[in-house]
């Protein structure tokens, strides 16, 4: 008898490859917040912990759903989520500033998060019910415009500008791999291009607009509007090529870097590990984000095309802003490293994805192809 016929089918069917990589990832990142406590596992190692099993595992129970019930389900998904963000705007917990909270007794909700794939599942959907000789036709970008800009403009009032941007991204990337014409993006990036100026000045909260501000000139405020983005690309920098050594970092340890366990994880990876450390990860990411991108390839309809693809590049958008952010390419919005940084919401959102993407993958050992 071979090892692998005593395993129950259900999980010798899971990617454990895959499965693996995610655990290295999130494995290296409690050593980092191990690291950022001063060598202690309390007050971040042991929740975040917690949280990577218990996600992963409801991870791979989602695997086991049909790809067929994520498609009924995320349009009424997709509604109920609109209606939770209107209840936040008029009954929501704020915390730091920002209304984007539910408090539901003892659990604590962020429906902006869960919007991150659901509306990538319901742009899947809406344009697997449309025809395909429709979706070049200018009518068919109303819905769609529609389907993006309410949960955006309901998040960007909470305000919330990162999460905002990956919603509309991440819609926007289902709208192109459906076939919607190039010539329309790039007329919405030169609108979006004429329009900033008018938004950073007029729509973005005075902290978001320095943020913007700060980014075209770091140098302006290093010790105030600016400090985040200075004493991040000091610490990445310090690391060199292979770091300071694991526990040796100062820039963290010395409290020079703010949210060195949350926004600006990477920043303090990078210091102790160096430019080596930072490939490897980025390279482990890009090994989950290349096997999502794989998943839609070999999807048996349209919807598991688009909804692959979309919620791969959603977890490629957490992965891309989080860097740019951190190394000064892009205004600081609040985007965590996904299952690297502390913090549950952004841990939930990419397992989440990754759940849907196992199912999408089942069904595709499954079915036949069309």
């Amino acid at each position: 008898m071979r090892p692998l016929d005593v395993v129950p089918e259900p999980l010798a069917q899971l990617p454990w490859k895959v499965i693996l990589l995610t655990l290295m990832i999130g494995g290296f990142g409690l050593m980092m917040l191990y690291s950022a406590a001063g060598g202690s596992v309390r007050p971040w190692v042991i929740p975040q912990g917690i949280r990577l099993i218990v996600f992963l595992v409801g991870a791979m129970v989602m695997s086991r759903i049909r790809e067929q019930v994520w498609s009924m389900g995320a349009l009424p998904a997709y509604v109920g989520l609109v209606v939770l963000l209107i209840l936040v705007e008029l009954l929501g917990a704020v915390r730091g500033g920002s209304q984007r909270w539910l408090d539901l007794g003892p659990i604590r909700l962020q429906p902006s998060e869960l919007m991150k794939p659901c509306i990538v599942l319901a742009m899947a959907k809406f344009y697997d019910m449309l025809p395909p000789n429709e979706t070049r036709r200018y009518a068919s970008l109303v819905p769609a415009a529609v389907l993006i800009g309410v949960p955006a403009v309901l998040v960007m009032l909470q305000p919330d500008l990162g999460t905002a941007l990956m919603i509309c991204a991440s819609g926007a990337t289902v709208m192109f791999l459906a076939g919607v014409p190039l010539r329309l993006f790039i007329g919405g990036a030169l609108a979006f291009a004429i329009a900033a100026p008018l938004a950073v000045n007029f729509l973005l909260h005075d902290y978001q607009r320095d943020r913007v501000l700060i980014f075209l000139d770091p140098e302006s405020d290093p010790l105030g509007a600016g400090y985040h983005i200075s004493q991040s690309k000091i610490a990445i920098g310090s690391g060199g090529i292979f770091g300071k050594g694991y526990l040796n970092g100062t820039q963290s340890h010395l409290d020079y870097l703010p949210e060195g366990q949350t926004d600006f994880a990477f920043a303090t990876m990078a210091e102790e590990w160096g430019l080596v450390g930072g490939c490897l990860l980025i390279l482990a990411f890009f090994l989950v984000i290349g096997w999502g991108i794989n998943v839609a390839l070999r999807a048996r309809s349209r919807f598991g095309q688009l909804a692959a693809a979309g919620l791969a590049s959603t977890i490629f958008f957490y992965v891309a802003i989080n860097l740019a952010m951190v190394m000064g390419l892009a205004p600081v919005v609040g985007i965590p490293l996904p299952l690297f940084s502390y913090g549950g919401s952004a841990q939930m959102t990419v397992l989440m994805c990754l759940g849907i993407l196992m199912s999408i993958d089942r069904n595709n050992r499954k079915s036949p192809r069309l």
